[in-house]
C-alpha cells in the first residue's frame, strides 16, 4: 500500500472506533439515567418515624458515653508521654 492510502485507512479506522465509543457511552449514560428515574419512582417512600423524641434521647446518651471514652483515652495517652 502507498503511504497516503495507508494514512487514509488509519484515519477512517480511528474515526470509526472513536465514533463507536462515543455512541456506546452516550447510550450508557441515557440508559443509566432512565434506570435511575425508574427505580426512584418504583421504590416506596420511607415510613415516617413516630418516636422522634426517644431517638434524640438515645443519641444524647451515646454521645455522652462516646465523649467519656474519648476523654479517658486522651488522658491515658497524655499520661504515658
Amino acid at each position: 500500500m502507498q503511504d497516503p492510502q495507508l494514512l487514509q485507512e488509519g484515519l477512517s479506522l480511528m474515526a470509526f472506533g472513536m465514533g463507536f465509543v462515543f455512541v456506546f457511552l452516550t447510550v450508557l449514560v441515557v440508559a443509566t439515567t432512565l434506570m435511575s428515574s425508574l427505580v426512584s419512582r418504583l421504590t416506596p417512600a420511607p415510613a415516617p418515624t413516630e418516636s422522634g423524641s426517644r431517638e434524640a434521647g438515645a443519641a444524647d446518651d451515646h454521645d455522652g458515653e462516646l465523649m467519656a471514652v474519648i476523654s479517658a483515652a486522651l488522658h491515658r495517652y497524655r499520661r504515658r508521654r
